[in-house]
């Protein structure tokens, strides 16, 4: 493999770079605990880059060779029907503000309630209905767990439940074979589905979690709601270097092929981008693989049978005469984008289930290579930083205030910041979650770079949990920087990035680093966690007896040597056995990625589990310190605290704010072909399947770069599309 695909090698012109065995690590960026905690407003977005994905589009020997046509590919692909099993896009779940703006057949039981009697039942809704496959939203049915005092953490619970709100996907059924014709609907089997029906009628099966926007979530350094969309891309799977058989085939300088590991940096949008179109719930027949994809895209035309607007900001030069569709193949446009040394050898790479199907070409073989980085590059351009909030500071304000906030707005963010919601809602994309790179390196923070920050990114912390702000709390408790546990739902609901990967590795870093501390475990991931470097470091809370010189230390601590210590092995055993790990805590059990506020005003409903309905429904939330008593809950920043009517009415007003006009009206570049989108169903069965549920569509019109129409008006609420 050609080195510059190694991870780093870009980094290396702007940090310092570490090599560990057959991966280069950065050393990376962050600040002191103490400048970031309580700060100053968080910067703009505008003309902060991308974290770069060394050797994608630069180097001798770039994977891409033309970003424009890897663009336009990436959006084809995005709002193509024809890439799911029986009809649904990757933006048919983020079509709205890059989120789902459906509302009819979104329920999903608690299945990742693991033991509870109700993770595979639905239960009644807070609204009285019935709940369960097809049901329709109402405004009473949130949130999904109801006070007495919405203000009262303690007061009595009037509803709850571990229902969620999210997602419609596929029908469950096994794939057969490619469809015929130009339907783009594949040949699947149906399996009876004992959750989603009605009656004896399979209805569309639902998602376990919300799903979160897709604009800006190319700054994150993970994605996912658990993370498990990893910063390296392995071009065939989420999960990084921890998937042992993922390979890309290959031409070498002597014509033969071969399948080699790549590992591609800051690509976790690709990891991401990989799942859901072979996941047999979103988008999938069971047992359908990428290069089945493969065969039924690439000899056709890109969005065959939706209209493209004649001034869409990305595809209009490549529209069909007709109207609909491109005027070029899939094949074309991959042919187009990538170098030739991916799709261009001979021979049989993979044999289809349909042993009387021919082998698998290179171009099919490799699909989800040009799948994701396609994708990635197309959701890369989706970047709103045109709000109030990004307009120039007013001079000689602290904190300092964008000058295209109103009075109110001023009101909400000086709010916001005294609130503490600055600390998990950091950084430019206002999310703690975001690559270290882009929160701390950016053309408004003054730091420029490693030097003027810590020796290894700030992805693994420890902090005050449990206490209060003075940093005195009950304990400290380490936890993956950017994912939280604020009692939404009970801990043992869903365990967010305190879970598991297929593999059996844990998803937290955190995890990782303490399972290194205590038994030399390498870390599964490529990160350096460095222990001078934590918010609260270990020379803390424990006794200078008890501690040992680290000796995991990647680079160089520089003045913050003296707290490169970590607790022995003994100590830390003895920790363990304590209630709650003593001050061995992992907060991460029930912990999820912090999301942008971004657009907030139009991304509703809220949460991993969509439970909250408005804004005011949110702040309520948070000012009353969540919904449960966690033991891994973040209570010193989400605690009781009073806020009045107007006060709240302020906040809301900041996050407002937050809307990017171009978002609100998609405006280039959030503008997209026509999509159709199954929404619910008919109590009738479907005339050509009828063990299905027949669908119900929502039909989104194609919008060209200056946005929408007055006919159609701007982009709405989540909550104005129900009623009482």
């Amino acid at each position: 493999m050609n080195t510059h695909h190694r991870v780093g090698t870009v980094f290396a012109k702007r940090a310092h770079t570490i090599f560990l065995p057959g991966i280069a690590l950065l050393l990376g960026i962050s600040l002191s605990g103490e400048l970031a905690a309580h700060g100053n407003t968080p910067p703009s977005l505008t003309g902060v880059e991308m974290p770069p994905t060394p050797g994608l589009l630069d180097g001798t020997d770039p994977i891409v060779i033309n970003k424009t046509t890897a663009i336009q590919l990436g959006k084809a692909l995005f709002w193509d029907t024809h890439v799911g099993s029986d009809g649904m896009a990757c933006a048919s779940c983020h079509f709205h503000a890059g989120v789902d703006g459906r509302f009819k057949n979104q329920l999903a039981t608690g299945k990742l309630h693991r033991g509870a009697t109700t993770r595979l039942s639905f239960e009644a809704t807070a609204s009285g209905g019935s709940g369960g496959p097809n049901y329709t939203l109402k405004r009473g049915d949130f949130p999904l767990h109801q006070l007495a005092d919405p203000r009262d953490k303690d007061s009595a619970v009037v509803f709850t439940t571990d229902d969620i709100v999210s997602s419609a996907g596929v029908f469950l059924a096994r794939f057969n074979g490619l469809g015929q014709g130009n339907t783009g609907l594949d040949e699947c089997i149906s399996k009876t589905d004992d959750i989603f029906h009605l009656g004896t009628l399979n209805t569309r099966q639902v998602q376990a979690r919300q799903a979160p926007s897709v604009i800006n979530a190319g700054f994150n350094f993970r994605n996912f709601w658990d993370g498990r969309a990893n910063n390296i891309f392995n071009g065939v799977s989420p999960f990084g270097l921890r998937d042992p058989d993922a390979g890309i085939w290959v031409v070498q300088a002597d014509g033969t092929v071969s399948k080699q590991a790549i590992q591609l940096e800051n690509a976790s949008l690709a990891s991401q981008a990989v799942a859901p179109a072979v996941n047999n719930s979103e988008m999938s027949c069971k047992q359908r693989a990428f290069p089945d994809i493969a065969r039924k895209l690439l000899s056709s035309r890109p969005l065959l049978a939706q209209e493209i607007h004649p001034e869409d900001s990305v595809l209009a030069g490549l529209r069909d005469v007709s109207g609909k569709g491109l005027d070029t193949s899939y094949e074309a446009l991959v042919k187009a984008s990538f170098a030739p040394r991916y799709w261009s050898g001979a021979g049989e790479f993979g044999q289809p289930a349909d042993k009387k199907a021919a082998p698998y070409n290179q171009m099919e073989a490799n699909f989800s290579l040009f799948f994701g980085l396609a994708l990635q590059l197309y959701q890369q351009t989706l970047i709103s930083d045109q709000t109030p909030f990004d307009t120039p500071r007013l001079p000689g304000k602290i904190p300092q205030m964008p000058e295209g906030l109103n009075k109110q707005q001023k009101r909400g963010l000086v709010l916001f910041l005294n609130a503490h919601c600055a600390i998990c809602h950091s950084g430019p994309t206002l999310s703690a979650a975001a690559h270290p790179l882009i929160n701390f390196i950016t053309p408004h923070s003054g730091v420029k770079s490693a030097a003027d920050a810590f020796s290894s990114l700030r992805l693994v912390n420890r902090k005050t949990l449990n206490g209060s702000f003075t940093g005195h709390g009950t304990v400290n408790g380490m936890l993956d920087e950017g994912f939280f546990n604020t009692s939404v739902t009970p801990t043992n609901n869903d365990p967010g990035v305190g879970g598991k990967d297929p593999y059996g590795n844990p998803l937290s870093f955190s995890q990782q680093y303490f399972n290194q501390l205590l038994n030399g475990t390498p870390m599964v991931d490529p990160v350096a966690v460095n222990s001078c470097d934590l918010d609260n470091p270990f020379t803390q809370d424990y006794l200078d007896r008890e501690l040992i010189d680290d000796p995991y230390i990647v680079g160089n601590c520089g003045t913050r040597g003296i707290y490169a210590k970590i607790p022995s092995v003994p100590v830390l055993q003895a920790e363990l056995k304590k209630l709650q790990q003593g001050r061995a805590l992992l907060a991460i059990k029930g912990a999820f990625k912090a999301p942008s506020l971004r657009n907030v005003e139009l991304t509703g409903p809220y949460m991993h589990n969509g439970s909250l309905l408005t804004l005011d429904q949110v702040v309520d939330f948070y000012f009353r310190g969540g919904n449960f008593k966690n033991s891994h809950h973040f209570a010193t920043l989400v605690f009781q605290q009073p806020i009045s009517d107007s006060e709240k009415a302020d906040l809301v007003a900041f996050l407002k704010s937050l809307t990017d006009e171009r978002v609100r009206w998609e405006r280039a570049p959030f503008d997209h072909p026509q999509i159709v989108i199954p929404h619910g169903h008919k109590e009738s069965a479907n005339l050509q399947h009828p063990e299905l549920a027949a669908d119900l569509f929502l039909k989104v019109p194609a919008v060209g770069k200056n946005g929408r129409d007055a006919a159609l008006g701007p982009l709405k609420p989540f909550d104005s599309f129900l009623r009482n």
